[in-house]
């Protein structure tokens, strides 16, 4: 399990990356919602490798918001708010 969790880490930090540089914003938005979900992923994971239940109660509320969080930021840049 930590060889997951050591790819699913990369695959943050490239995405944490891409949130930083951009060039739209577009695709930062799309950055941070893959971000999100990968560290939903690492919480699951790390929850089932060590056993703690606690790590899925922290990433199904985690999940939600950051679902409200993209809808929102989505439809903020629909109405061209935000300059590109």
């Amino acid at each position: 399990m930590p060889a997951v969790e050591a790819v699913l880490a990369v695959a943050l930090g490239l995405l944490v990356y891409r949130l930083w540089v951009g060039p739209t914003p577009w695709d930062r938005l799309l950055a941070y919602n893959a971000a999100s979900n990968r560290a939903v992923l690492i919480l699951a994971v790390a929850s089932i490798a060590l056993g703690e239940p606690v790590f899925l109660d922290v990433a199904i509320p985690y999940a939600a918001v950051s679902f409200l969080g993209v809808v929102i930021l989505s439809r903020f840049l629909e109405r061209e708010g935000m300059p590109s």
